[in-house]
């Protein structure tokens, strides 16, 4: 059956207005037409905040507790012993000024770039390649450490980042869909729960505007945000 017919079959079992509670919306998103492979389920929420405003952007990481269920490639731009700290701990690729020239020609096969503080003037060169792709390390996401060994295993542990798009939406994974609902749940809870926590102080009237689940080839399914904390 293709995306389409999937879709559209899956679309038919449900009310797309209505606003379900998170468990009911996950029950959904895993009782659709699968795909030929574990699909991920991922969180999309529309944040009260204007994007442009330095103060009103949100981003930063969260600890999935169930794990992200993806084998999660990273990155370390070190050198010395942290460079040897990073590949013990089970980075894919480690390296300082050949990296950086490898990230230069067009390699970014990865899913996570960290960097350890003085790797910054050779990574703050790779922007245009990094920067469009989400993957410029920040010291506000916890990439730009000295603790490089911790950044990977906490990344490959499950930790995921995340950041305000231009029209004030969060789009986080939060699962596979051969996950148990509850363990998907747990993960959609942490994420709605750190979005509040970083709720910028200027930001006006209702926060946590929208929040769907979909799983990669199905349609969404809305959220309730006061069912979830939101």
């Amino acid at each position: 059956m293709s995306k389409g017919k999937r879709h559209a079959a899956a679309a038919d079992l449900y009310d797309r207005d209505h606003h379900h509670t998170g468990r009911e919306a996950l029950e959904l998103v895993k009782s659709f037409p699968g795909a030929k492979f574990d699909e991920s389920v991922d969180v999309a929420v529309r944040l009260g905040v204007d994007p442009r405003k330095t103060e009103e952007m949100v981003r930063g990481t969260v600890a999935l507790p169930s794990g992200t269920g993806k084998d999660v490639r990273v990155a370390v731009f070190a050198q010395g012993a942290a460079a040897t700290a990073a590949r013990e701990a089970g980075a894919d690729h480690v390296g300082a000024d050949d990296l950086a020239a490898e990230v230069e020609g067009g390699m970014t096969d990865f899913d996570v770039a960290i960097a350890s503080p003085d790797m910054m003037p050779t990574v703050g060169k790779l922007g245009r390649v990094l920067g469009p792709r989400g993957l410029m390390p920040n010291p506000k996401t916890g990439t730009v450490t000295d603790d490089v060994a911790k950044a990977v295993e906490d990344f490959k542990g499950g930790k995921v980042e995340f950041r305000t798009d231009r029209y004030g939406n969060v789009h986080v994974p939060v699962g596979k869909v051969g996950f148990e609902v509850d363990a998907i749940y747990a993960n959609l809870q942490a994420v709605v729960d750190e979005l509040v926590r970083l709720k910028p102080s200027t930001a006006k009237g209702r926060y946590v505007k929208k929040v769907a689940v979909s799983s990669t080839m199905g349609p969404s399914v809305r959220i309730d945000p006061a069912s979830i904390g939101g």
